[in-house]
């Protein structure tokens, strides 16, 4: 397996494990990365998933190597390439990023929810360095969380940009030590397991759906999304939590 796949408590913890390679995306790693992303959808008591990388890189992107062997085909049917630009998904993932993370490893980041890096990352598209272009959600996700200027420079020259700076613009959520980039996402996903799982889902998918909506449009989505969580045991749950003077106890339905 390319990937490890570790749970701790509600939250499960997915791996990159190609580091002799920086854990560039092959055929395997794909398919692994999405058999991961089933497992952690498909169980009730996971509520968080964090995606990191094993090694000194989080991601070099797409493996050329595979490529120039006529290895053409680094994706799923259902997530696209590394199994997960495209995906579907309903749980928050946070990327823990130390090292860096270019090309398709950027593209693999800007899939995710939430980024936490460890102070020495860095974010990246070089594609044009080799006459490729970033085919997978690079292009069309950098500039919506980075100013467009940005966004075109690190498209049009290549080079990458550091943690800090993009922490300064928007696109890390949190700035740690080096080599801290998995403790910072455990504690960030730790706060948003406290947190009622079906509203934190909701919330999510709003946010990442209404976006890109008109105001009636968006509006239908979030009335929709907050009917489902009306009817569950975890609305009646928080304030009888918070009348009783207690912490809720959620249930996950």
């Amino acid at each position: 397996m390319t990937v490890h796949f570790e749970v701790r408590d509600r939250v499960a913890v997915i791996t990159l494990d190609r580091p002799e390679a920086r854990n560039a995306v092959d055929q395997q790693l794909a398919v692994d990365i999405e058999a991961a992303i089933d497992r952690l959808e498909a169980d009730d008591a996971l509520w968080v998933g964090i995606l990191a990388g094993e090694g000194p890189a989080f991601c070099a992107g797409a493996d050329l190597k595979a490529v120039a062997s006529g290895e053409a085909n680094l994706a799923t049917e259902r997530g696209g390439f590394a199994g997960i630009v495209q995906r579907d998904r309903s749980k928050p993932l946070i990327a823990a990023i130390d090292g860096p993370a270019l090309a398709g490893g950027l593209e693999i980041v800007l899939s995710c929810d939430l980024v936490v890096a460890g102070a020495g990352a860095s974010f990246g598209l070089p594609e044009v360095k080799r006459s490729l272009i970033a085919n997978a959600g690079g292009l069309i996700r950098l500039p919506r969380v980075l100013p467009r200027n940005l966004a075109m420079e690190m498209a049009l020259t290549g080079e990458a940009i550091s943690a800090e700076a993009a922490h300064a613009y928007g696109l890390v959520n949190r700035l740690v030590d080096r080599g801290s980039a998995l403790a910072g996402a455990l504690a960030l996903a730790t706060e948003i397991g406290a947190n009622a799982p079906l509203a934190v889902r909701a919330s999510r998918h709003v946010l990442t759906s209404a976006g890109l909506l008109g105001d009636e449009e968006a509006f239908a989505v979030s009335a929709e999304a907050a009917r489902a969580v009306f009817h569950s045991e975890d609305f009646k749950e928080g304030p009888r939590a918070f009348i009783e003077k207690r912490r809720p106890e959620w249930r996950g339905c």
